[in-house]
């Protein structure tokens, strides 16, 4: 499958810039993907001088697409686990860590992989379909209580209380098992001028719950930091808010609260130092010629 179906790498210029690679460093990129940012590392380093990436994806279908490179190495895993393949690795230290957080086009176009709303098919929406439960285990099995509570924090949806509540009674009729059957039962909640906005965050709420993004993501950005040596650079591209105050808040403080401990003579304690005040955006005319990248907003730091 060409790249450019499978997926457009976001902010691309500016992620590459921005981990100012060196020809004989070592780097992380936390989610291969389509391969787009790992092929642009890769072009940059030199194996002489000992420079390697190592990739990771726990999705099948990206693994199989990894380059054969002696600047390469990928990883079948989730990013969580950044210590201990570095240390399986033998790496000490690395230069730097890149996670492109958004999901491939491939995934929101694969119809048996239920990311869309736009396609019917299995309720499923693992990255890693060989492990975990899928969207369909929680809807027809959490608590009402418990799926209100995601479809709030992760979707940012006012109505999740009535949603939860149409998806215990159409469940209690017959299993959701397909995408089709979940929008039947909480279409009534839906506010037709925003239909897709809305389905949209009912299905990114039950994404990141499905993969628990956020906890893999806590695990990543601490896992980074021990990985990264002074002077190494961490990029991290989000494309929701949860995400994006979680890694701001890492980078300017070191905890994901965003509580700022000074010292003594009322210098901020952080192991991390932010590069620029806001967040790198796309530029518009990256946003027309890949609207999916509307969203993504890179944030760089450096390793004290």
């Amino acid at each position: 499958m060409p790249e450019e179906v499978y997926h457009i790498p976001a902010l691309l210029p500016e992620t590459i810039s921005a981990l100012d690679i060196q020809p004989g460093g070592i780097y992380v990129d936390a989610t291969f993907g389509g391969g787009g940012h790992s092929r642009a590392i890769m072009e940059r380093l030199d194996a002489g001088l000992g420079g390697m990436l190592y990739s990771f994806d726990q999705d099948e279908d990206a693994v199989r697409r990894a380059p054969s490179d002696p600047r390469f190495t990928m990883v079948y895993s989730n990013f969580r686990f950044i210590t201990n393949f570095m240390r399986y690795y033998d790496v000490a230290e690395v230069d730097g860590v890149l996670a492109d957080l958004g999901v491939s086009f491939h995934h929101f176009d694969d119809t048996e992989r239920g990311f869309s709303f736009r396609f019917d098919g299995p309720l499923d929406m693992r990255m890693n379909r060989q492990a975990g439960r899928s969207a369909a285990d929680l809807v027809n099995t959490l608590p009402e209580e418990r799926i209100a509570e995601i479809l709030y924090i992760y979707g940012e949806l006012k109505q999740s209380r009535q949603m939860a509540r149409s998806i215990v009674k159409a469940r209690s009729e017959s299993p959701l098992q397909t995408i089709g059957r979940l929008i039947d039962a909480i279409r009534p909640h839906i506010d037709q001028r925003k239909e897709k906005k809305e389905l949209a965050q009912v299905f990114q709420a039950l994404r990141i719950e499905v993969n628990d993004e956020m906890g893999a993501l806590r695990e990543l950005l601490q896992g980074a930091l021990k990985v990264l040596k002074p002077g190494g650079r961490l990029a991290v591209i989000t494309y929701h808010s949860l995400e994006d105050r979680m890694v701001k808040n890492f980078m300017k403080t070191g905890n994901f609260a965003g509580n700022v401990e000074k010292d003594f003579f009322g210098r901020i304690e952080a192991p991390l130092k932010p590069l620029g005040g806001k967040p790198i955006v796309p530029t518009a005319e990256e946003t027309e010629r890949n609207p999916r990248s509307r969203s993504a907003k890179l944030r760089v730091a450096v390793k004290l």
